[in-house]
């Protein structure tokens, strides 16, 4: 049993970035958006040109402002890079060993504006979660929208060729290329008091089609965070971010190889026994059913590559019921 009583019709999101808020996309179509609030990633947060960084959360309320850029799925649409091109100059006078005005991690015009804001709130003493909240409400979101900790948790990728890198330095200047061969999280991190009440006291929880390593992992690897889904875990549904044995976005799938699990749905199942009861699949995958569930949850059938608003929606609707009839 959670420590508290569930809320009545609260719909908490693990999410991560691009595939979580595409999920939520289709989750407010689905249920009133008062009942959602989505407990994001922040194990990909950076620093860069001194300014506070944090992508999921931003790709998160961009996605659901409708102002995200539908070809990258990420920053904003109709961008400009005056900044960006104009840092160039300084690449002829800086310091051997420097890493001043760095230009792989692209930050649009307008983007900058958000990590301008960011900024300068935690610097006043503001909590995460209180900016978070605050650009929402900028960018009027009807959810409500988390950070998973108020405190520092970064995401460290080994890797055979590099080393150890940060996240942004894999995924970005490294184009998520490179063989990884550990993922481990630092910093004395704890769950935010909006995070974990959201794991624990919402009606249904639903794991995100997110990397299940590095976009729900962080989460995960907060003190807590799995005992509390597994204390509740007739209520937690997965949703796969693994189609026919491929990721639809980013390197989950080779990742999940190199790091020794199965890049298949069984292998998502093998990942989220512990913590939810049911695995939302693609029909693609319905001859993995009986593995699926041999892993101990129910499989949940439907179509999951969200290419209209309409398969989100009925996503969104599918996951909810298994978690609900749990």
């Amino acid at each position: 049993m959670s420590e508290s009583a569930p809320r009545a019709d609260e719909v908490a999101v693990v999410s991560g970035g691009v595939g979580a808020a595409r999920f939520l996309s289709g989750l407010i179509d689905a249920v009133e958006p008062e009942r959602i609030v989505a407990v994001v990633n922040t194990g990909d947060d950076t620093v860069l040109h001194g300014l506070h960084i944090s992508p999921d959360l931003d790709t998160v309320t961009y996605t659901l402002a409708g102002a995200i850029d539908p070809a990258r799925g990420w920053g904003l649409r109709d961008e400009s890079w005056t900044a960006m091109e104009s840092l160039a100059r300084y690449e002829l006078v800086r310091p051997a060993g420097s890493g001043a005005a760095p230009r792989w991690f692209n930050l649009g015009d307008r983007d900058l504006a958000t990590h301008f804001y960011r900024t300068a709130r935690l610097a006043e003493g503001a909590t995460l979660t209180a900016v978070t909240d605050e650009i929402r409400r900028a960018w009027d979101v009807p959810i409500r929208i988390v950070p998973m900790s108020d405190d520092r948790c970064a995401t460290v990728v080994s890797t055979a060729d590099e080393g150890d890198v940060t996240f942004q330095d894999y995924f970005v200047r490294l184009r998520h290329a490179v063989p990884v061969t550990d993922v481990r999280f630092e910093g004395d991190a704890t769950l935010a008091a909006g995070a974990r009440d959201a794991l624990d006291t919402a009606a249904v929880v639903v794991i995100a089609p997110s990397n299940p390593i590095v976009s729900i992992g962080p989460i995960r690897a907060l003190p807590d965070t799995d005992r509390l889904l597994a204390a509740r875990r007739d209520s937690v549904v997965a949703v796969s971010p693994i189609v026919g044995g491929a990721a639809l976005k980013g390197p989950a799938d080779r990742m999940l190889t190199e790091l020794g699990h199965e890049a298949s749905v069984v292998g998502v199942a093998r990942l989220y026994a512990p913590i939810a009861a049911a695995l939302v699949v693609d029909p693609v995958d319905e001859h993995l059913a009986a593995r699926v569930e041999a892993e101990g949850l129910r499989c949940i059938v439907t179509p999951s590559v969200m290419t209209t608003a309409s398969v989100a929606r009925d996503l969104a609707q599918a996951a909810v019921a298994a978690a609900s009839t749990g």
